[in-house]
């Protein structure tokens, strides 16, 4: 059978090439980078090497950037961290309502604790109202927490714009571009960003690695004690060969990334009209533009997304109905009720995500075989207007 991975945004396959760059870091270069002899010396500057090159990515300095376990835990030490050390100086969060749950999440947990958060609405396309966020911001705002592009419906929201509103108000500006980076531009220098989040997976790096960019002269409180790695605010062991293969990750990122995105627009572009041109009341969730380049989600009528994914997948095609974070869940996508579908139209949204290995022909492949999904699984629901089976 014909295998065709189509949920990137889910997790990236380790290119090959950060692999070889990191597997000397696991048997020959062992050392503690915090050890002063010449073993922990060798490792410390690979990682600071590893430094700079994410830094690059996103137009950051060197010590601007703190290396963590992945997105989530960057997020949640932004967030919680920039809320703890200014608490004194106000209680008010505000976020989007599209977020990743490792924003929204951590946003609740401080709700608990007696700050108040503002959940910010969004357009029909996923786009953050920035007048709501003009009307919501007060001087008792510390941090506004809002994604560069979402992880399911590919819409890039207007940093820029979003960071002018913020910095007149004095507050800081945290960005979860965690899907972004790697995909589109990013300039933390150009949006006046004060702190980002990065995840090596979504650069085709390994797993449980990611960054975090704190602006020169942000402060954050630490939310883990220990040796005082990573300038004290993120104690532990560095992982080495991860922390290397970020590096790698996102040098072939930045490379190659004007390249692939081009390639990658054209075959979403494809994908989109071809879908559906195909397949009768069928529709694109998210801005049909200002969009991911490798980001395909559509909602087709009468269909529950769950059976849609299954039997892609008897066919060798992996993709995904919304976040794989809350993919344990029987809950619609809270993104998209967020644009204001309705639970059952959520319901019957499909996301397929294209990445480096993806060719014309796996477009092809898909194209061609979902609209008889569709067909057989809508002559078999009750729901379904005759005209359609």
């Amino acid at each position: 059978m014909r295998r065709i991975y189509l949920d990137h945004m889910a997790g990236m396959p380790i290119d090959k090439r950060v692999l070889e760059v990191m597997r000397p870091y696991f048997d020959t270069h062992y050392g503690n980078p915090s050890s002063p002899h010449s073993f922990g010396n060798e490792v410390r500057q690979a990682i600071d090497d590893a430094r700079s090159k994410v830094a690059a990515l996103i137009g950051a300095k060197t010590r601007e950037i703190l290396f963590t376990s992945g997105g989530t835990e960057s997020n949640n030490l932004a967030i919680k961290g920039v809320a703890y050390r200014n608490k004194n100086k106000g209680n008010h969060v505000i976020t989007s309502s599209i977020e990743h749950m490792s924003v929204i999440n951590p946003s609740k947990d401080l709700s608990k604790q007696g700050f108040h958060v503002t959940y910010l609405p969004v357009d029909p396309y996923g786009i953050v109202d920035v007048e709501a966020l003009s009307e919501a911001i007060t001087d008792q705002t510390i941090l506004v927490s809002i994604m560069y592009a979402n992880n399911e419906i590919g819409t890039i929201e207007p940093i820029s714009e979003i960071s002018e509103i913020v910095h007149e108000k004095g507050g800081l500006l945290h960005v979860d571009a965690v899907a972004a980076a790697g995909q589109i531009p990013v300039d933390v220098q150009k949006d006046d960003i004060d702190l980002l989040s990065l995840s090596s997976n979504d650069l085709y790096g390994p797993k449980g690695v990611g960054a975090l960019y704190v602006k020169t002269g942000t402060r954050i409180q630490p939310i883990t004690q220990g040796g005082g790695q990573e300038r004290g605010i993120r104690s532990g062991t560095e992982n080495a060969a991860g922390i290397v293969g970020m590096g790698a990750a996102a040098e072939l990122a930045k490379r190659e990334m004007t390249a692939e995105a081009t390639r990658l627009t054209k075959l979403r572009d494809r994908f989109i009209q071809a879908l559906l041109d195909s397949i009768p009341q069928s529709y694109l969730n998210g801005h049909p533009t200002q969009r991911l380049p490798n980001n395909v989600n559509v909602r087709l009528s009468y269909i529950e997304g769950e059976s849609l994914l299954l039997s892609l997948d008897m066919e060798g095609v992996a993709a995904s109905s919304g976040s794989a974070c809350t993919s344990k869940t029987l809950e619609p996508s809270h993104v998209l009720l967020a644009t204001g579908l309705k639970h059952e139209e959520a319901h019957g949204s499909l996301l397929f995500t294209l990445g480096r290995q993806n060719t014309d022909e796996d477009v092809t492949y898909v194209v061609e075989l979902l609209p008889g999904i569709v067909k057989r699984l809508r002559a078999i629901s009750p729901l379904t207007p005759k005209e359609l089976i």
